[in-house]
């Protein structure tokens, strides 16, 4: 799939191999990981195959967002646009229950 960053700091620590962003070695890892999936999925569909992702839609004021856990304790946050070809954009990094 597509994707895209909404936030710049994102798409450094993605592309950047010397950036933390201040996040810990596992959840740059796990991020880079992620975003991998991502990268090589064909569609949503293979969001909801990955177990380990926990990839599910958040409620209320957000329920037009998706969630993926990178640990126990953080999550990526995504919107998923367009209707024929998708794109994912990357809106943010977040600790879960925040």
């Amino acid at each position: 799939m597509q994707f895209r960053f909404d936030d710049g700091e994102l798409g450094r620590l993605y592309t950047d191999p010397h950036y933390s962003a201040y996040y810990g070695p596992n959840i740059v890892k796990a991020f880079r990981k992620v975003i991998g999936l991502i990268k090589d999925a064909a569609d949503e569909r293979d969001f909801y195959k990955m177990k380990s992702l926990h990839y599910e839609k958040l409620q209320g004021k957000r329920s037009h967002q998706r969630s993926m856990r990178l640990n126990q304790q953080f999550r990526l946050i995504i919107e998923i646009e367009g209707h024929g070809d998708k794109t994912v954009a990357v809106i943010s990094v977040e600790k879960h229950y925040e």
